[in-house]
């Protein structure tokens, strides 16, 4: 008789993560509470815009971001809120942060501090990886030589003081949120990773068993889309391609330290607004690429929320993606087997494809000068910005079936948009008064003397660079950026402040856009739309110019490099600087470039207060007569506000077909 599924031994489940914060430390912990109360077993921290960018709330670019995306921490008496209640010596808490990486940690490690926690025992992870950031997500701030400096102390403090933590967490998440093929995720991301560690070894800190340990720290975060076999595969390549590389490059002869150590959070890129109900299966589909080969099964996981296409998650949507992982977990035999594809032909033939291509574009970026010299040549993000394009007109021209979207888009209405909220979060007004409020305190109750001498040590430490291999007593070892960051933050520096003192130092950072060189206008409808331009040019003696920008702090730049790369095939003339733009230069741009149309896209739930502050700008330039519109996450209930405002179309994901978008750009040009 066949032992029932209860009678098996079972594997322990993968730590159940809710990417969650927003509005303020108060509201984000409560919620935190509520989810480890629900069976969430590890805390993913969602910083808002001004805190991954080093601003505090006051600061003018900050000011319409504060608690959007995510929760605002200005200083160590925000992290004493923001954990309240919360046992930080008993949690694996994951931080995505990345310019501000540092500061983060040097927060936790303070709290821990003042709790009277050692340090040594704190789990978790920081993401703390610039690369990505410089490619896809844009929340950078210095440019890539101290950054990577930055990185690497963090290697190299956690290594001696915090092992249980992760000091990085190589991201190619958002290289495939940025178009990538699954052979890109894998080449830039282990690139990435060899630049870190590159840069550890090279700056000599560290002996050769603490390097080890340091190989052994690399832990990944990856994407999982609804190929859910070649996404499994992709996993298994990176398992075989990691071990090579460690033990082939840097000589690490412990298999556990080879281990590919990864977290999840399957793909939003994918996620619909019409037919939203169907993004419930879609998140279903990809958990499995993650979970169902145990060799590569992932150690964490956080799943998106079905209606993440129409806004920022609530808390009842979190629970129903908590749940999913919970069933897949619990209610299945998936736990009680083996890995059931070692030995398939046709998964091992996919994965040795996979790890094959990988290779040669590994080789390709080690020619550029490694990760480094791929980003700053522009490479990988003109590569990221041609996949995307390529992927956007494959569903343009229904080569790519998106179910609801391309096909089949009759449905009935959805009930999960006909509650009173509409089925999207809204962010409470207040959070913004509450930040002012905080960081007013902080800065009442402390010691100014503290202050003015802790960032005087950090800019210090910034402006000598990384002192030399140290081996005197570590009571006499000149003081690092990490021990600096710790000492501001127990002297409550703020976020800004950190960031500002080495805005000083070191200056900031513009990255490559990657719109020059990408195709996509091909196909039904382009070549009349080609035609009407060429009409216009006849008729007006010019092309018609647009302008795309992105103003406050968002950094997602995938949708704007898609429009400006399709305007530009279609004959627009195209202006586009990149990110993190404030309203006032992009209105001056517009007025002094004489364009037709003004886009703008905005992801982070800002777009109101956003588009307001430019067609102000553009109003007190002369420049009212611009046409405006504005793209990105927009509920439909904040539609009525920004048409009052002025705003003339509005984009969301619904408007996937580019030849119509840039169709209508063309009907608003005079």
């Amino acid at each position: 008789m066949p032992a029932m599924a209860s009678d098996r031994p079972r594997d322990q489940p993968w730590i159940f993560r809710t990417y969650a914060g927003h509005s303020s430390a108060r509201a984000s912990n409560e919620l935190y509470r509520k989810n480890l109360a629900a069976g969430q077993t590890g805390l993913s921290i969602a910083f808002d815009l001004p805190t991954q960018c080093g601003y505090d709330a006051d600061h003018p670019l900050a000011r319409p971001e504060v608690g959007k995306v995510g929760v605002p921490i200005a200083s160590l008496d925000d992290m004493h809120a923001l954990f309240d209640g919360i046992p930080i010596e008993q949690m694996n808490t994951s931080m995505t942060i990345n310019g501000t990486a540092m500061w983060l940690l040097a927060l936790y490690v303070a709290l821990a501090r003042e709790r009277g926690v050692p340090e040594v025992g704190l789990r978790g992870t920081t993401q703390n990886d610039i690369v990505k950031e410089y490619l896809a997500r844009g929340t950078y701030i210095f440019p890539p030589e101290p950054s990577l400096d930055l990185i690497a102390e963090t290697y190299e403090y956690c290594v001696a003081h915090m092992p249980q933590w992760n000091p990085s967490n190589v991201c190619s998440y958002h290289l495939q949120e940025a178009g990538a093929t699954p052979v890109q995720e894998l080449a830039f991301a282990l690139a990435d990773a060899l630049g870190v560690l590159d840069r550890v070894k090279a700056r000599g800190r560290v002996d050769d068993k603490a390097f080890a340990q340091c190989v052994g720290r690399v832990s990944f975060f990856v994407n999982a889309g609804m190929r859910f076999i070649e996404e499994m595969c992709k996993m298994r390549a990176f398992g075989a391609l990691w071990d090579e590389l460690c033990r082939e490059r840097y000589g690490v002869t412990d298999p556990k330290l080879r281990q590919f150590r990864y977290g999840v959070q399957v793909n939003s890129l994918g996620l619909t607004e019409q037919q939203p109900e169907n993004n419930a299966w879609r998140i279903l589909i990809e958990a499995l690429g993650v979970t169902l080969s145990k060799d590569a099964r992932c150690r964490a996981l956080q799943l998106p929320t079905w209606n993440e296409a129409l806004s920022l998650p609530r808390p009842w949507d979190q629970q129903w993606s908590l749940r999913l992982q919970q069933i897949l977990a619990y209610e299945t035999d998936l736990l009680e087997y083996g890995d059931i594809f070692t030995g398939n032909p046709v998964i091992e033939a996919k994965v040795a494809a996979l790890c094959e291509a990988a290779r040669t574009e590994l080789t390709q970026i080690d020619g550029m000068g490694g990760i480094r010299g791929a980003i700053e040549s522009g490479y990988c993000k003109r590569e990221l910005v041609r996949s995307m394009a390529q992927r956007m007109a494959r569903i343009e021209r229904g080569e790519q079936t998106v179910v609801g979207v391309n096909k089949w888009t009759e449905g009935l209405p959805s009930p999960l948009t006909t509650s009173a909220d509409g089925g999207v979060f809204h962010v409470d007004p207040a959070a913004v008064d509450a930040a002012f409020a905080s960081l007013e305190q902080t800065r009442k109750r402390r010691d100014a003397g503290r202050v003015k001498q802790a960032l005087a040590r950090l800019e210090a430490a910034a402006r000598a660079g990384q002192p030399p291999r140290w081996s005197g007593p570590d009571s006499l070892r000149p003081a690092g950026m990490m021990e600096a960051s710790i000492e501001c933050a127990l002297a409550r520096v703020t976020t800004g402040e950190w960031a500002g003192t080495l805005r000083g130092v070191w200056g900031e950072y513009r990255a490559q856009t990657g719109v020059q060189g990408a195709r996509i206008a091909d196909g039904d409808g382009w070549s009349a739309l080609r035609q009407r331009v060429e009409s216009h040019i006849a008729k007006t003696g010019r092309r018609p110019r647009l302008l795309v920008g992105k103003p406050g702090l968002d950094g997602h730049s995938n949708g704007a490099e898609v429009i400006a790369v399709a305007a530009k095939d279609a004959g627009f003339e195209v202006i586009y600087a990149g990110i993190r733009l404030e309203p006032a230069a992009i209105a001056q741009s517009a007025v002094q470039e004489d364009v037709d149309v003004v886009g703008l896209s905005v992801l982070s739930g800002s777009h109101v207060e956003l588009a307001k502050a430019v067609l102000e700008e553009l109003k007190s330039r002369g420049g009212s007569d611009v046409a405006v519109v504005l793209g990105g996450t927009v509920p439909q209930s904040d539609h009525a506000a920004l048409r009052e405002l002025g705003v003339r179309r509005i984009f969301t994901p619904s408007d996937y077909r580019l030849v119509d978008i840039v169709g209508s750009l063309l009907d608003l040009v005079h």
